[in-house]
């Protein structure tokens, strides 16, 4: 599947918002931290208490990228994105 959560772990970053923090303001599990980590299927509930917590809509934390599109660069830099703390 190629939905990418980068540009939350770039939310986080400018708003200076450690993982364990969001996991306290939207009330989820480190095990659906490790899953958007690594950019794996979440619920839509979850979705929707990330961006209640971060005031954001869906767009702003996510993104579908195409497979096919996907290189490796691209993949490095969305992996590199997701390990920030």
């Amino acid at each position: 599947m190629g939905i990418y959560y980068y540009k939350l772990f770039d939310l986080m970053n400018k708003r200076n918002l450690k993982k364990g923090q969001l996991m306290t303001q939207a009330n989820f599990s480190n095990a659906t931290m490790a899953k958007l980590s690594n950019h794996k299927n979440v619920e839509v509930a979850v979705i929707g208490k990330i961006c209640s917590a971060l005031n954001c809509q869906p767009g702003d934390i996510m993104e579908y990228i195409a497979d096919d599109l996907m290189t490796p660069s691209t993949e490095g830099a969305v992996n590199a994105d997701s390990a920030q703390e």
